[in-house]
C-alpha cells in the first residue's frame, strides 16, 4: 500500500454566481492521479456571492478534503479559474479585500510546496462545474446539497479520457498560441530548417509618429512608454483582480484615433478576415470549435459627435435617437446572421440599450458583465480633448507619457487596460467555449480584445477605427490561438 506520504492526489475545484454577486456555490473532488478514481467530493450553496469567492471557496474545501483523506500526501490542483490558479501560484498579486483571506486560508491546509496549481479549460472541469450547479439547486430549493443524490461523478471519467492535452496560455494568448504555431509549422514536411531572425523595432520618425499639432499629441513617444508594460502583459507577469463595480478598470483611447465613445471620422467599415498562422496546415493543434465573440459597439449618445470623454464615471448618457436606430439597424443585421447564441453587455445604459435592442429582435436574454465597461476618467468625464488640455494640462501630460497615470480626480490609468480586458476575455471564453456570443462593449475594450488577438504592440490602438454601432469578430481557441475575423463593420448602418 502506498504511504500518504509519497501520495499524489488530484484536487479539482470550481465555483459559479449566477448573477455575479448572485446565489453562488462551489464543488470540489480529489481524484486519484492513475485511475481516475473519485476519492471525495464536496459541494455547498454559499449565499449571495461573486464567481471569484465560490471559486476560492471550492479550493479551500477540495484542499482540506484530500487533506482529510491523506493528511501527508501532495496536491495538484486543476482549475478552470486563471485568477485563482495566477494567484495561489504567486505570479499574480491579491489586492481584492474579499480574495485576501480565502487565498490565505487555501495556503494554510497544506505546506508550502506540497500543493502545484494548473489551468484548465472548462470542459476539462465539468465534475467540479456540476458539483456547484448541484449545490445552488439545493440551495434555490432550500435544501443542503446531498452527496448521495449527486450525479457529478456520471460520464466524468470519459470526460475527462476525451479531453485533448491542456492549452499552453489562456484563450486568446497570443503569445502561447504563437509559439504553438510555430512548433507545429517547424514539425510539418518542407518546414524551413534555417535559423530564425529578428529585428528591432525601428524608431518613430515625426513623419510617421501620430503627431497631432492641434493638440501637442505624440503618438510615437507614448507608445514607447507602453514597451514594459507590452512586455509583462505578453509574459502574463502583472496583476489581476476580479471584475468589480469599483475596481474593474476598462481602456481609454487617446487623440490619435477615436475619441472615447466617438465614432472615428472617414470609418469606411470594411473589413477583411485575418486567419491565425496555424489554420489550413494539415499538421498543427487541433483547434476545436472555438469561442467566438461578435463584438458590437453600442450606438451614439449626446455626447458622440461631439468627441467627449464618456467612460464609466460620468453621467452614463443614453442613446440619442441616432443611436436608437443604429441600435434597431444592427439587431435586424444580427437577426439575418442568425448566428448569435447569447449576449453579454457592459452596464453602461448605452450599451445596455444597445444590447436589449438586439435581445428583443433575436429572443435572448442579455447577462451584464462588469470587465466590459469603459475607463473612469475621472474629471476628464464630458470634456474634450481640447478642454483637458486647457484645463489639466500637467496630468493629460502625464496620462499620455505614461501608462501607470491616471486621468485627474482618481480615474483609471491605461496600465490597467490589458490587465481587465485579459482577464475578462478569459473567463468568457471559457465560459462560452463553442459558442457565438456578442459582446456589447466600448471603443477600447474592443481594440483591446482585437489588439491582444493580434498580439499587436499599445500603439496599434491608435491606427485602428470603431464607429458607433460597429461590429468586429474574434474567434478564440482552446490551444491558445485567436483569429480576427472582422473589425469595424459598419454595412448594416448604410
Amino acid at each position: 500500500m502506498t504511504s500518504s506520504s509519497s501520495r499524489e492526489v488530484i484536487v479539482e475545484a470550481d465555483g459559479g454566481s449566477r448573477g455575479n454577486p448572485g446565489p453562488a456555490g462551489y464543488g470540489a473532488v480529489v481524484l486519484d492521479p492513475v485511475t481516475g478514481e473519485t476519492l471525495a467530493e464536496a459541494a455547498e450553496y454559499i449565499g449571495v456571492a461573486t464567481n471569484n469567492v465560490a471559486e476560492y471557496k471550492g479550493l479551500v474545501a477540495g484542499l482540506k478534503a484530500a487533506r482529510a483523506l491523506f493528511p501527508d500526501c501532495t496536491v495538484h490542483v486543476r482549475m478552470d479559474s486563471k485568477l485563482v490558479v495566477e494567484q495561489m501560484s504567486g505570479r499574480w498579486k491579491i489586492k481584492h479585500p474579499d480574495m485576501k483571506p480565502l487565498a490565505a486560508e487555501a495556503g494554510r491546509v497544506f505546506p508550502a510546496g506540497r500543493v502545484r496549481y494548473e489551468w484548465i479549460p472548462r470542459e476539462r472541469n465539468k465534475h467540479a462545474d456540476r458539483l456547484a450547479n448541484e449545490a445552488m439547486d439545493a440551495g434555490k430549493q432550500g435544501r443542503r446539497w446531498e452527496p448521495s443524490a449527486s450525479t457529478a461523478a456520471l460520464d466524468a471519467s470519459a470526460a475527462r479520457n476525451a479531453a485533448g492535452p491542456p492549452p499552453s496560455g489562456p484563450p486568446g494568448d497570443a503569445t502561447a498560441g504563437a509559439a504553438r504555431a510555430r512548433a507545429a509549422l517547424g514539425s510539418a514536411p518542407g518546414a524551413r530548417t534555417a535559423g530564425a531572425t529578428g529585428s528591432a523595432k525601428a524608431p518613430v520618425s515625426p513623419t510617421d509618429s501620430g503627431y497631432d499639432a492641434a493638440s501637442g499629441y505624440d503618438e510615437g513617444l507614448f507608445a514607447a512608454a507602453f514597451a514594459t508594460e507590452e512586455a509583462l502583459t505578453a509574459s502574463g507577469d502583472f496583476e489581476a483582480e476580479a471584475a468589480h463595480p469599483a475596481t474593474a478598470p476598462s481602456v481609454a483611447t487617446a487623440p490619435g484615433a477615436s475619441a472615447p465613445d466617438a465614432p472615428a471620422p472617414g470609418a469606411s467599415g470594411a473589413s477583411a478576415p485575418v486567419v491565425s498562422a496555424s489554420q489550413g496546415w494539415s499538421k498543427g493543434p487541433d483547434m476545436g470549435a472555438p469561442a467566438t465573440f461578435v463584438l458590437l459597439r453600442h450606438g451614439e449618445t449626446a455626447l458622440t459627435p461631439e468627441k467627449r470623454f464618456s467612460g464609466s464615471g460620468g453621467s452614463d448618457p443614453e442613446l440619442s435617437a441616432a443611436g436608437l436606430r443604429q441600435a434597431e439597424a444592427v439587431a435586424d443585421a444580427l437577426a439575418a446572421r442568425g448566428t448569435i447564441q447569447e449576449i453579454v453587455s457592459s452596464p453602461l445604459t448605452r450599451c445596455r440599450q444597445t444590447a436589449a435592442a438586439v435581445a428583443a429582435r433575436l429572443g435572448l436574454d442579455v447577462r451584464v458583465e462588469q470587465g466590459l465597461r469603459e475607463t473612469d476618467f475621472g474629471a476628464w468625464e464630458g470634456l474634450t480633448f481640447g478642454e483637458v488640455r486647457e484645463r489639466h494640462p500637467e496630468d493629460l501630460d502625464a496620462w499620455l507619457s505614461s501608462p501607470k497615470a491616471a486621468p485627474t480626480g482618481g480615474g483609471e490609468s491605461f496600465a490597467t487596460v490589458a490587465r481587465r480586458v485579459a482577464t475578462t476575455r478569459d473567463r468568457l471564453a471559457a465560459a462560452y467555449a463553442g459558442r457565438t456570443v456578442l459582446l456589447v462593449s466600448h471603443v477600447t475594450p474592443i481594440k483591446t480584445l482585437v489588439r491582444l488577438a493580434l498580439g499587436a504592440p499599445p500603439e496599434s490602438l491608435f491606427r485602428m477605427e470603431l464607429s458607433a454601432a460597429s461590429i468586429s469578430a474574434v474567434a478564440y481557441y482552446a490551444d491558445g490561438n485567436a483569429s480576427v475575423r472582422l473589425l469595424n463593420d459598419t454595412s448594416h448602418l448604410r
